[in-house]
């Protein structure tokens, strides 16, 4: 019999089911449209982002299942992505999960992502340059 294990989040919260890859909590500038259905275009930010897709705010109205386009207002990039998770509507909005059609954790921009991203796609920042004290007086 397989030994089924939790995962945990950032914050400590524990899930049912393993996650693909760590969350990390961030606040992202992104911009959602639609192509389909009713039509949208909103400017928002991230709440959660990881190598799969992201968790956002969002006052459109969408569906599970629906197909949308996720941009990264910073590099011009965009993706495809899929409602996976549609939450209860508050003060105008609802936190709404987006999946990538396909893994893309260079998309966030990240300079130290978890370690269970990808390590063939993690950015490694520079080592730190170190300058020697002046000895002129």
């Amino acid at each position: 019999m397989a030994k089924f294990e939790s995962s945990r989040d950032t914050e400590g919260k524990t899930y049912a089911e393993p996650r693909r890859t760590q969350r990390v909590r961030i606040g992202m500038s992104v911009e959602i449209r639609s192509n389909e259905g009713e039509l949208f275009q909103e400017k928002t930010k991230t709440i959660t982002v990881n190598a799969n897709g992201c968790l956002v705010l969002l006052a459109a109205k969408v569906k599970r299942g629906q197909k949308l386009i996720i941009s990264n207002p910073q590099t011009q990039e965009e993706l495809a992505c899929t409602v996976t998770f549609q939450g209860d509507y508050n003060s105008g909005k609802s936190e709404v999960g987006l999946e990538f059609s396909e893994a893309a954790p260079k998309f966030w921009r990240i300079a130290f992502p978890p370690n269970d991203w990808d390590p063939n796609e993690r950015k490694r920042a520079s080592a730190p340059t170190v300058t020697a004290p002046s000895t002129k007086r």
